[in-house]
């Protein structure tokens, strides 16, 4: 694994009004490598992605994607970011492939009929690629939100609760394609809420709480139950 990290975040702060939500976080993701942000409501979470996504500035500190400040040079950030927000964004009135070849467009992609095709088959959906995306159950939403990431190829994947709403088939889906993005050397950072098996792609497990990261620990044969102790022990919500 390289050892450089290609997510910095360094003492950042950010301020609502006279509300802080983050309050000196610091955190570092290398490539290859996974982790789960874990926080009560209103900890700040989402916040955290969105100011790595560049849409959000930070009030205070850095924060950088492979050298890259994500204030100061958003269009080089935006160009190595993937993100899988918790609504899945799709356009239910375009098919698959049309939200696609759409999005592609929207990013400035040379993404020609072929890679569409396969990325669609990426997610398990080439033979619903033309079918408009309002028959989609949820799962197939988050699939297809997941074939804009694999058109992309980012170095950096963010995630927010994305196993959510999934049956079982799905989650297990969705685990095998986050680890073969890991392994091809993204690097991605999670929000979720749950101590399940949705933490089991994650190498390291942060928790957020007070504005600040209170727990940094790598996950190795950590259970649930276990999980749920550390993460009692450093917040005032036990979930």
């Amino acid at each position: 694994m390289n050892l450089e990290p290609i997510v910095r975040v360094v003492d950042v702060r950010k301020v609502f009004g006279l509300v802080p939500v983050l309050d000196g976080v610091s955190l570092e993701i290398r490539a290859g490598e996974a982790v789960a942000l874990l926080g009560a409501n209103g900890a700040g979470k989402t916040t955290l992605l969105k100011i790595l996504a560049t849409l959000l500035r930070p009030t205070r500190g850095t924060a950088t994607i492979a050298g890259h400040d994500v204030a100061r040079a958003p269009e080089a950030v935006r160009a190595l970011l993937g993100v899988v927000a918790h609504g899945a964004w799709v356009y239910d009135d375009l098919t698959a492939r049309e939200n696609l070849k759409f999005w592609a467009t929207l990013s400035g992609l040379a993404a020609g009929a072929d890679a569409v095709t396969t990325a669609l088959a990426g997610v398990g959906l080439e033979r619903a690629a033309d079918a408009r995306v309002r028959t989609f159950s949820a799962g197939m939403k988050r699939r297809l939100s997941l074939a804009r990431v694999m058109l992309a190829q980012p170095r950096v994947l963010l995630l927010d609760e994305p196993f959510a709403g999934l049956d079982q088939r799905a989650k297990k889906w969705l685990e095998g394609r986050l680890e073969a993005l890991k392994a091809a050397g993204a690097a991605l950072l999670m929000v979720t809420h749950s101590f399940g098996r949705e933490l089991g792609v994650a190498d390291r497990l942060a928790v957020l709480a007070g504005g600040r990261i209170a727990l940094d620990t790598a996950r190795g044969s950590l259970g649930p139950d276990d999980i749920q102790r550390l993460y009692a022990a450093h917040t005032e919500d036990g979930l």
